[in-house]
């Protein structure tokens, strides 16, 4: 019984498939191929396989023509959000090859609402981190780490691109997840627009996290800008109390 619960439905796991496919293979305007292939192709029933585009075209990737078929829409990351999602992992699991470029680091001064949330008093620095986040070869997401210096000592000396949360975990042995999200539309700036090759107030993704040790510690607040023509965020609701506590 306890088997059969926690297994995830067959529909489901065939449109995480889909999915990958179609975001590694196709491009918008092409069509999938018709429902009674597919089920034919995964030994599954055709109900099966109506279920698992419905998921994709809730998530915006693929729309449904009569007499046509099913046609690819959208080439958008589709990004998880919940209290342990890491970008590194999440995307290497679509099968995507993604790079990650440390920019600058440093003690710097941050805003005054970071500084608080922090408990720092004004003027006070914080371990600042910036980088930029490549999917296959394409700047995707610029991302600036806010860092509890006092938690991170010799930091600087040991970063230099990749996973900030292999890092954490292999020196520091910290192991964070998302206490709280906020995420927002925003539009490009100029540093944005050289970064991450789009045009100036192309529509962006801001998602700012804090993220907290296992006693809930804040030890980094992250704040994501991503190209929202390349990247979209979706919350499972089975996962709302943990990233909405």
């Amino acid at each position: 019984m306890s088997r059969q619960l926690t297994q995830e439905p067959r529909y489901r796991t065939l449109a995480d498939t889909l999915a990958r496919e179609v975001r590694a293979s196709y491009r918008p305007g092409d069509l999938l191929p018709a429902e009674s292939a597919l089920a034919r192709r995964f030994d599954v029933n055709r109900h099966t396989v109506r279920r698992a585009l419905d998921e994709l075209v809730a998530a915006g990737m693929v729309t449904r023509h009569q007499g046509r078929g099913t046609q690819v829409v959208d080439r958008r990351l589709d990004y998880a959000v919940n209290a342990a999602s890491k970008v590194t992992q999440n995307l290497a699991e679509q099968g995507l090859a993604t790079q990650t470029q440390c920019l600058e680091q440093g003690l710097h001064v941050p805003p005054e609402a970071i500084a608080q949330r922090f408990g720092r008093h004004p003027g006070e620095p914080l371990l600042c981190v910036d980088t930029l986040r490549h999917v296959d070869d394409s700047p995707v997401l610029l991302l600036r780490h806010w860092f509890d210096d006092r938690r991170l000592p010799g930091w600087t000396h040991r970063y230099r691109g990749g996973s900030t949360r292999a890092l954490l975990n292999q020196h520091y042995d910290l192991r964070l997840h998302r206490r709280r999200v906020r995420i927002e539309a925003g539009s490009a700036n100029r540093d944005d627009t050289r970064l991450l090759h789009c045009p100036l107030n192309a529509p962006l993704l801001q998602l700012t996290s804090d993220n907290v040790d296992a006693d809930g510690a804040l030890v980094e607040i992250s704040v994501g800008r991503a190209r929202a023509d390349r990247l979209a965020y979706h919350i499972d609701f089975n996962d709302i109390d943990e990233v909405f506590p």
